[in-house]
């Protein structure tokens, strides 16, 4: 489908600029900037991540994200499922430690809050001395090391330190009951080819919840895979209030 060759186009893009984005997509740059009063470029990325995801939920992540785009490569050299369970935990547990330290370093920096959106970035651009490529690398490695071992954006399932933002985010926008973009399913054209499960990169059983007629999962990234390699059309974009029903 042309929508699936744009998305990851956009993607590789998205990885390509990497490093000269990536101070302002860095959980260590907002702890540094914190410890000195200062609200980061990261800081406002992050925040909008938040406040972004009420509206659009996870559409950062199956669009944009450069640790994405990565991820997507290296499917050509694993391309099994990761597996699902306990282990998603684990984000939301380096979240809560992080966020804490965040808070904790502006009350202990005892300055006035100021706002730098370019904060230790030379012009703007985040990688712009040889020595920050160890960095580079090291954050490329942290990435890569999940997906190549575990399967389909392990990163993303076990370690992203951007997702817990957004998964709030869309479960605060629920709650409010905002107008959003979610997967409308449609259990009558559903044939059970499970079609779906095998093209989302999420490693979702989307063909479940066309059978519960529920799309209740946090993980999901509204990247459309399992929308366009659906041979029946059981499942489609949508935005408001949810519904169930794709077609009707």
């Amino acid at each position: 489908m042309k929508r699936q060759k744009i998305r990851k186009l956009l993607l590789i893009v998205a990885l390509l600029v990497f490093p000269v984005i990536m101070w302002y997509l860095s959980p260590a740059i907002i702890i540094m900037g914190a410890s000195n009063g200062i609200v980061t470029g990261s800081f406002i990325v992050f925040m909008l991540m938040l406040f972004g995801a009420m509206f659009f939920g996870r559409l950062f992540c199956g669009y944009i994200c450069p640790a994405g785009g990565l991820q997507e490569c290296i499917m050509m050299a694993n391309n099994k499922p990761s597996k699902q369970g306990a282990r998603n935990s684990i984000k939301y547990v380096i979240w809560v430690v992080w966020f804490t330290t965040v808070i904790a370093c502006f009350i202990l920096s005892k300055c006035i809050i100021t706002v730098n959106p370019f904060y230790l970035t030379d012009h703007g651009i985040s990688i712009s001395h040889i020595y920050d490529y160890v960095i580079y690398y090291g954050v490329i490695g942290l990435i890569f090391i999940p997906a190549i071992i575990h399967g389909k954006r392990a990163f993303c399932h076990y370690f992203c330190w951007m997702a817990p933002f957004m998964v709030i985010g869309e479960k605060v926008g629920s709650v409010l009951h905002i107008p959003h973009i979610y997967i409308k399913l449609n259990k009558s054209k559903c044939i059970s080819c499970k079609q779906c499960n095998k093209s989302c990169p999420m490693s979702l059983d989307v063909a479940g919840m066309v059978a519960d007629e529920k799309h209740n999962s946090s993980e999901c990234i509204q990247c459309g895979e399992c929308i366009d390699s659906c041979l029946k059309k059981a499942l489609c974009y949508g935005f408001g209030r949810e519904e169930s029903n794709c077609g009707k």
